[in-house]
């Protein structure tokens, strides 16, 4: 599983992680970055910490498993889709079902501990299914479609 650990503070059941110390890494959607807190790459297990510049927008996206969102500054804003207008302001917790589907904002920035079951699917203008990165989603994580079947 990739996250900046401390060999030193783990032993075989904990792994410390110090965000302070890591750097905070560009994504491809512009004023969001992230510090990636736990990634385990067999399923597309992650939390991460993300930052958000004001204004900045995840656009249309799947969560494909549960998505957790807990806010710490600022506030995540469906942009577009079913909750059009909802608002999770810091201090307060969102979660969405798997299958569920919008476009998000940061109307004034924000700081997230986010936590996905597996990584969302993003539309992209011309057709193409691409998770965070940009690779093709099914190549990257068709293979976890056993996990999230029924009696898998």
């Amino acid at each position: 599983m990739d996250a900046v650990t401390n060999p030193e503070a783990a032993d075989q059941h904990s792994h410390l992680v110090q965000p302070q110390a890591m750097e905070w890494q560009k994504t491809r959607f512009p004023g969001c970055e992230a510090k990636t807190l736990l990634f385990d790459r067999s399923t597309g297990l992650m939390t991460a910490l993300m930052r958000f510049a004001p204004g900045s927008v995840l656009p249309d996206h799947e969560h494909v498993g549960i998505e957790q969102s807990y806010v710490i500054e600022g506030a995540l804003v469906d942009k577009e889709g079913p909750a059009r207008g909802i608002a999770c302001k810091a201090g307060e917790f969102i979660w969405r079902e798997a299958g569920s589907r919008h476009a998000a904002w940061c109307p004034d920035g924000a700081l997230i501990l986010a936590i996905f079951q597996v990584p969302n699917k993003f539309f992209e203008a011309d057709g193409r299914v691409v998770d965070a990165s940009g690779q093709d989603w099914d190549e990257a994580w068709g293979h976890t479609a056993a996990q999230r079947a029924p009696g898998a």
